[in-house]
């Protein structure tokens, strides 16, 4: 295809790409050796799951991937980002590594290299081993130095081929999800060891970075976050509050310390005020860790789906400002019930740009969940997956043309897969998948994909 029929290209070097994680895709959770996670654990949990399922299956990549690698080639990816499961590798969380869990993620990328697609592998992407969580997981310290551990361990075997490595996949959901509101793995409800979990899983990617150097030179190496366009939902200082407060939390707690800022004072204080933090300095914070998880990194990945419009529930509505900012009807939001708005990966790419300068910016999620199966013709028509995928590619072009240094983008998800608490109630992915009889379909978003990929451009 000639250039000049591209009407949108994007930068001749930039990455397209897909993304999945562990514990949504490859099943086989007793295979070779593999330990127990903290979501094995959860998931036997009456009521943790929404259908009651669990990743033991999943999409049974343990035993597909070379059909998956397949497909992947298919559609033309540049790039795969895949998470590797830390229980496949040491199955308490210490120790020596179980030989069949490294080899299977040598294969993987043997296979991917050989079809041209640049491995990207994410470390850990919420799969704890459980022996680790029965010590205190992330609100103890001791996870933070096994993880380093792991990561040294892992870049050892594989870092003569991978260059590029996510340290963690969003923080925040880990933390807070696992241990503030309960609803991930594992499970826990408990403010102030989610704030000691949010710091040392900041500091196990400052440590991890400098172990990964040691043992891979050439390493392009980065953190991803989940990062959420905030908007006060009017010009009242009730409404400018709760932005505030929900920007710091949410962006700011994990953007200022990887930036060389420090924790944000005003959320230490939000946070002292709900007994999440005692008075005075933070308990978790040793010498040297601020420093440790500012070490310099190559990239920030993010992940972007959809924005918050924050309304202070502290005013009575007939009290407040008359709203100003409006969220987008309910036909406009996935199935998730995030609201479809690109606008906002533009002004995030921007603003975290302008704020924190980061060396490079890749998409490292994006996508959005729609209930789309094969209809009579065996085809999956989404159209409403084209179009999300269509208006977040271009507010991410409108961020390059305003000279963010946004490399690539890679799309979530891969397959259609375990979605965590909603368990097979949400479907992301490019590619159909249904899990009585693994047969995969090419969506037509996935075709739609592959010809962005092919012409570079919209």
């Amino acid at each position: 295809m000639t250039s000049h029929t591209v009407k949108h290209p994007f930068p001749d070097d930039f990455v397209w790409g897909a993304a999945t994680s562990s514990y949504q895709i490859e099943g086989a959770v007793d295979a070779d050796g593999r330990g127990t996670s903290i979501w094995d654990t959860l998931c036997r949990q009456p009521g943790a799951i929404e259908d009651a399922s669990s990743g033991a299956i999943a999409c049974d990549h343990y035993h597909r991937w070379r059909q998956d690698v397949a497909t992947m080639a298919e559609l033309g990816l540049q790039a795969y980002r895949f998470s590797i499961a830390w229980p496949r590798i040491q199955p308490t969380g210490r120790g020596e590594v179980v030989a069949a869990g490294l080899d299977f993620y040598d294969r993987l990328v043997d296979e991917l290299l050989r079809v041209g697609i640049t491995p990207f592998p994410t470390l850990y992407h919420w799969d704890l081993p459980q022996p680790l969580e029965d010590e205190g997981g992330w609100s103890h310290r001791g996870t933070a130095e096994a993880f380093v551990d792991y990561a040294r361990r892992v870049g050892e075997r594989l870092g003569d081929r991978v260059r590029h490595w996510v340290t963690h996949n969003e923080p925040w959901c880990a933390a807070v999800l696992g241990y503030e509101t309960g609803e991930h793995a594992p499970g826990i409800k408990d403010g102030p060891r989610a704030m000691a979990a949010r710091h040392h899983l900041l500091l196990s990617h400052g440590w991890a970075v400098r172990a990964l150097r040691e043992v891979v030179p050439e390493a392009v190496l980065g953190i991803t976050l989940n990062l959420v366009p905030s908007f006060a939902a009017s010009p009242s200082p009730a409404d400018r509050d709760a932005f505030r407060s929900l920007d710091g939390s949410f962006n700011r707690w994990f953007l200022d310390p990887l930036y060389g800022m420090g924790y944000p004072a005003d959320v230490i204080a939000d946070r002292q005020a709900l007994g999440h933090l005692p008075p005075g300095p933070l308990p978790f914070v040793a010498e040297g860790d601020l420093q440790a998880i500012a070490e310099p990194t190559d990239y920030l990945g993010l992940n972007l789906y959809s924005r918050a419009v924050l309304r202070s529930d502290a005013v009575a509505e007939a009290d407040n400002a008359p709203r100003t900012v409006q969220v987008a009807p309910a036909d406009e939001h996935t199935d998730m019930g995030w609201e479809v708005y690109p606008k906002g990966i533009t002004q995030l790419l921007v603003r975290v740009h302008q704020c924190y300068a980061p060396a490079a910016l890749y998409i490292t999620e994006c996508g959005a969940a729609y209930d789309d199966g094969p209809g009579a013709d065996g085809e999956v028509h989404d159209a409403r997956r084209v179009a999300f995928f269509d208006g977040y590619l271009r507010a991410a072009q409108e961020a390059i043309e305003l000279d963010v240094p946004l490399k690539g983008f890679l799309a979530w998800s891969l397959l259609d897969n375990f979605e965590w608490a909603y368990g097979y109630t949400k479907r992301f992915g490019l590619v159909h998948v249904d899990y009585e009889t693994q047969r995969r379909t090419i969506k037509q978003s996935g075709r739609w994909y592959r010809d962005v990929i092919e012409r570079n451009g919209l």
